[in-house]
This record gives structure tokens, sequence and C-alpha cells, in this order.
């Protein structure tokens, strides 16, 4: 059983999340709280699986709440909120503090029916996955066949990411140097339609530019990519970018295993290769791939991760060559092209 606590100001929304919650067998509410502040206090007492946080509330708004939650009692969060294209920002800085992923929230349309649920429904889904079980850990080799001759290769900085990632690669980016000699290809956990928000709140932040990845694209020196459908980016034979539904059966679109699986595979010369904050296992084996192929892998710290389950999963393997706090892993990028 999934237990599912809302927390939202307004009836009408509380009603159908609720009747959008109920409405799958295995879901049940935990509790419903009315702002973030109670929110924080009820999640103290009885944590709950999943919380569908509202973003504007009085007394205790949802960012600073997630952010409450997840440093005293860690559980996952998706942002619900009727306004998410309109609070980019607040998104992202949800998603920073912890959150999960966002949707906008289930509304009443004409004669009381319920529309928006199924979408609701289809993400709630997808982090069952990740509470329930592992992600496949194989690592992945894109059908691709090989292109013409890629010409001079420039350097590859690879990071994966999810719960937190956004704070962390804002961190990062801020303190890696103008005219980097290397590519920088980011795959973060977040749904295509936060992906364009996604790149333009980055570049805001980094000292290069910020893009998303497009199909058949060559990594250039001193850019930073940022995957960007609900297929898994990898890089291909032809050392270009390229998206693929397989494997279908992950948890998390786009993987960042099925990434650096291909760059083990793909990539002809090391770099380096970085797996920061997040829930799960995702980019554990890949990273071990990685290390593997003679690829330097950094690993964020526990004490400076809003969730410490990717890195931990890829320590544990023995994936990791060192394993940083987030303050140090910039300097060590630069250090170890």
């Amino acid at each position: 059983m999934l237990r599912i606590a809302i927390v939202n100001d307004l009836r009408l929304a509380v009603e159908a999340l609720r009747r959008s919650v109920l409405s799958t067998p295995g879901y049940e509410i935990a509790w419903v709280a009315v702002n973030g502040l109670e929110a924080v206090e009820k999640c103290a007492v009885d944590p709950p699986d999943l919380i569908l946080m509202d973003l504007i509330m009085p007394v205790m708004d949802g960012v600073r709440a997630t952010d409450l939650i997840m440093k005293r009692t860690p559980c996952a969060v998706l942002v619900v909120t009727a306004t998410v294209a309109g609070n980019a920002g607040l998104v992202f800085e949800a998603m920073g503090c912890g959150a999960l992923d966002a949707v906008a929230t289930p509304v009443f349309g004409e004669g009381g029916r319920l529309e928006g649920a199924a979408e609701l429904l289809r993400k709630i889904a997808t982090i069952a996955k990740l509470l329930g079980r592992d992600e496949p850990l194989s690592s992945v080799r894109p059908d691709r066949p090989a292109g013409e001759s890629p010409g001079r290769l420039c350097g590859m900085v690879a990071i994966g990411t999810s719960t937190g990632g956004p704070r962390a690669l804002a961190a990062i980016l801020q303190e890696l140097p103008a005219g980097l000699a290397a590519a920088v290809a980011i795959v973060q956990h977040v749904d295509l339609q936060f992906v364009y928000g996604l790149v333009d709140w980055l570049a805001g932040q980094s000292t290069l530019p910020v893009k998303l990845a497009e199909e058949a694209e060559r990594p250039e020196p001193g850019r930073v990519y940022i995957a960007g459908t609900n297929d898994h980016l990898v890089l291909g034979p032809d050392q270009a970018f390229h998206y693929t539904a397989e494997p279908r059966d992950y948890p998390f679109r786009p993987s960042v295993d099925a990434f650096f699986g291909s760059l083990a595979s793909g990539w002809p010369q090391p770099g380096v290769a970085v797996l920061l904050t997040g829930m799960g296992r995702d980019g554990a084996r890949g990273l071990l791939n990685l290390r593997r192929s003679g690829w330097r892998t950094l690993v964020q710290d526990e004490a400076t991760s809003v969730v410490y389950g990717m890195p931990r999963a890829a320590v544990e393997i023995g994936a990791a060559a060192e394993v940083l706090p987030l303050g140090r892993i910039a300097g060590r990028i630069v250090a170890s092209l």
C-alpha cells in the first residue's frame, strides 16, 4: 500500500487530489495538511511514502516545507500545483530542495468530471516503482550504426543526478571556468515539460552556455548539454548525441545509467563522470562501467546530498574513485581534465 499525503490549502484541490489517489487500488490517503508548516509537523509524526505538495500556501510555502521535510524526515515529494508553467522558478527551487517532479493539479470540469488525473497518476506510478524496487542496472549500448569519422574529439564531463539535482548542478556550473576544454553533458531526472525551464534556469547560473542536447549533435568543448526528451540520451558510435526509447522499463526517463553506459562503449577517450544527489540507484552501474574504462569518477558525499541514494549505490559497488562534498566537485573536474 502506498501512503500518500496531500498538502494544499484549497478545498477543491484537496478533493480533486483525494479522488484521483483513491481511484487507484493500492493507494491510500495518509493525511491532509493545509499549509507547509502543518505538513512538516505531520510528517515528523507520521511520514508518508509520498507527499503531493502545493507550492503557494499561507503560513509556509511548498519550497520551504520541502526543504525542511527533506532535512528532517525525508520522503518522496511530488509538487502538485495549478500554476506549474507560471512558477517554473519555484518548481526548480523545490526540486533543488528534494522534490522529485512536478505536475498540474487535477481540476473538476463540466459535469463534475475530473480532468488532469491521468498525468498525476502516471507520475505517482513512476515514483511508486522507484520506491518499490531498484532500477535495472544493466549497461546500455545504443543500437546505432557508426557514422562518419567524428574528427577532433573534445574532453567529456558527464553528470547524472535526480532529487536535489538542480541546486547541485547550479553550484557546479557556477564554478566551472569559461572556455572549459571539455563538453559537459547532464542527465537530470526531469519531465519533458520542465526541461526548457531547467535549461533557462541553469543558463542563468552558469559561466558556460547551456542548451538542450539535440539529436545527431556532436558535443563541443565549453558548452553544457542537457538531456531534453522523455527518451534516454545516449552517445552513439558516431560520437554524437542520440535519443532512444530503450530500455522502456526504467522508472526514470532519461536514465543516467543509459547515458553512462553509452559513454563506456562509445566514447573513445576517458573523461570525468559525476554522480550527484538522487533517490534510487540510477547511474551506479553506469559509473562503474566508466571507472573500469579509465574515467575519473566522482560522487557527491552524504553530508551535502539532499538524498544520498544514487551516490551511496555507486560507493557500495566500488564505482566512485572519489567521494567529495559538493563545493569541491567543480575544482576536481577541472583538475582531472
